[in-house]
């Protein structure tokens, strides 16, 4: 079944990726150089995701004490990871040829860079961490924490000036680019599924490993 899902996924992505490169139109001002945000964005929505996840299991963890949550935490927050690395690399490729300039300490580059770093951080603790429930305990609490970031993330758009544009939506994305962005959305969504239960596995692996 997994390996099933997996496929589907990978032909799926690349089916999203010919439409974002070959189907949809050039964009009016930008050009080509635009097609990389069919990437960037919904790579930046699913790190989203994939830290809210890690947030909620994380709680969770601190109610019921089971260690499952804190293997999801642990994993979906190193998937949210790698996606926000992604994020922010494909951001700083379309920003030379669009701003002039590779980086720029603009509010959401800035707050996205420093959410980066607290979940390497959160990843390096870690492995610092050599008792099982110790580290399944501090953990959670630096995960609840450390998610406050997130919604300065997403509203650094709204409460400073920012050479960010604000937020995609259907509204605001020419009807042709729509479809491609969405198809990007969940063809990532899909991979980063098939990356999380990769991962939980191999937590869980270790996990037993831990115990003998």
């Amino acid at each position: 079944m997994f390996v099933v899902f997996s496929l589907i996924a990978i032909l799926f992505f690349a089916f999203a990726q010919y439409w974002a490169l070959a189907i949809a139109p050039p964009e009016k001002w930008m050009g080509d150089v635009y097609r990389i945000l069919f990437v960037h964005v919904p790579a930046a929505w699913n790190a989203l995701l994939m830290l809210s996840v890690s947030f909620v299991a994380s709680i969770l963890y601190l109610i019921k004490r089971k260690p499952f949550y804190d293997r999801l935490a642990a994993s979906s927050s190193e998937v949210g990871v790698v996606l926000t690395g992604l994020t922010l690399m494909l951001g700083s490729i379309w920003g030379k040829p669009t701003w002039g300039v590779w980086w720029t300490w603009d509010p959401r580059l800035t707050t996205t860079a420093i959410l980066f770093l607290l979940y390497m951080g959160y990843q390096i603790l870690r492995r610092l961490i050599d008792d099982a429930e110790q580290r399944a305990k501090i953990s959670a609490a630096l995960g609840t924490m450390i998610f406050l970031n997130v919604p300065i993330v997403y509203f650094s758009v709204k409460w400073w000036r920012t050479l960010h544009q604000l937020q995609s939506s259907p509204q605001t994305v020419a009807p042709e680019m729509v479809l491609p962005l969405r198809l990007n959305a969940f063809a990532i969504l899909g991979l980063a599924l098939i990356f999380l239960w990769m991962r939980m596995r191999i937590a869980r692996l270790e996990s037993q490993k831990e115990e003998q």
